[in-house]
């Protein structure tokens, strides 16, 4: 069953194949011209320290060409410290996936669900997980979501757990925190999400709160047909450290500006700050175009949720807008996009570098 979007007329999930985790930032060193040996979007990425050495990897998505057969499920490391680009054996399955995700922990890359489009244009959300051993280039399955999704919030929590906030499940939106106990190979349901629930959505965690900002919703129905857009809602949640189940729930302002569709975003424990950045105020298409019919534009606009100060505060522009992410990396207070798409719908190999600089707004 094919998701259904109206903003100002329908269009099926298909279409959604829009792309996540753009790349383009501001202030990268002059001497980070690196990039993926392909161009690819809406790829899983992750960040880890192999053998001292930050690298960051790639997992599935989209190719330049946009369409249902450029699906792929190639992966991809990169050191940035020597410009070492390694192709990686393919995320097993035999599933060219869309809109998976991807947690670094300790040594490993844990890859999570995403969704496959069958040749009549069908999509089901995988279930499946990996985790990936980047000093073997093994993958080893683990337990499998117990409800897949796609276009999906995820971060690590406490070296341990991994939670996935809401998401798409084959053919709607669901509530569902499902936590994984990667110690233990096993799920266990969290508190929900408490919003509506929404897909390309962004947020991060730094310490045991999470901050979770806009996506797509329901917003009610017409002619028997669910209607979605864009929110304007923002959440922190609080995981009880006793309880790793429980999490306290509340709404908080929403950010400065426009609500934004599939945002970079990372908790930094370094900046206490979960860190946002890109994404387009227009929900659009696989290729770019909004569902309104209008080229959707991207942001150039950075910001974040102070933890500690219980606020919003916002960051120079990148010098590029961008939208369409799917994570967001940061080793030593450099942030990174791996992929994705830049200016004219345009789907890129780069990988560029931004440092947040607060600004007096």
């Amino acid at each position: 069953m094919n998701r259904i979007i109206q903003i100002k007329f329908f269009v099926g999930r298909t279409s959604l194949f829009a792309l996540a985790l753009l790349a383009v930032g501001g202030q990268a060193p002059a001497q980070n011209p690196l990039q993926l040996p392909i161009a690819v979007a809406n790829n899983a990425v992750a960040g880890l320290e192999v053998a001292g050495a930050p690298h960051v990897f790639s997992f599935s998505g989209l190719g330049a060409g946009k369409a249902r057969s450029d699906v792929t499920s190639a992966a991809f490391s990169v050191d940035l410290r020597s410009g070492t680009v390694t192709r990686l054996d393919d995320v097993p399955g035999g599933k060219n996936r869309l809109a998976s995700i991807a947690v670094g922990l300790y040594d490993r890359v844990f890859i999570f669900g995403g969704y496959t489009v069958a040749e009549d244009g069908g999509e089901v959300s995988t279930p499946e997980v990996y985790a990936f051993n980047p000093e073997d280039g093994r993958y080893q399955r683990r337990a499998d979501m117990p409800t897949p999704v796609d276009d999906t919030v995820a971060f690590a929590y406490a070296n341990r757990y991994i939670y996935l906030v809401s998401g798409w499940h084959d053919d709607g939106n669901v509530s569902a925190v499902q936590a994984f106990d990667t110690w233990e190979d096993r799920w266990f349901p969290a508190t929900e999400y408490p919003g509506p629930p929404v897909f390309g959505h962004a947020g991060g965690i730094v310490g045991n709160t999470i901050i979770i900002a806009d996506g797509v919703g329901v917003v009610g129905t017409a002619d028997g047909r669910r209607q979605f857009a864009i929110m304007a809602d923002a959440y922190k949640g609080t995981i009880d450290p006793e309880n790793p189940a429980h999490i306290t729930w509340e709404a908080i302002p929403p950010h400065p500006g426009a609500p934004l569709y599939r945002m970079a975003s990372v908790g930094s424990e370094a900046m206490d700050t979960v860190v946002f950045a890109g994404g387009s105020d227009n929900p659009y298409n696989f290729d770019g175009i909004g569902y309104n019919g209008e080229p959707s534009a991207p942001s150039a606009r950075v910001f974040g949720f102070d933890t500690t100060n219980d606020e919003w505060v916002e960051f120079a522009d990148k010098p590029a807008a961008t939208m369409d992410h799917r994570g967001l990396i940061e080793f030593g207070g450099v942030f990174h996009t791996i992929g994705g798409m830049v200016g004219g719908q345009t789907v890129t190999s780069r990988i560029v570098a931004f440092t947040p600089q607060r600004t007096g707004r």
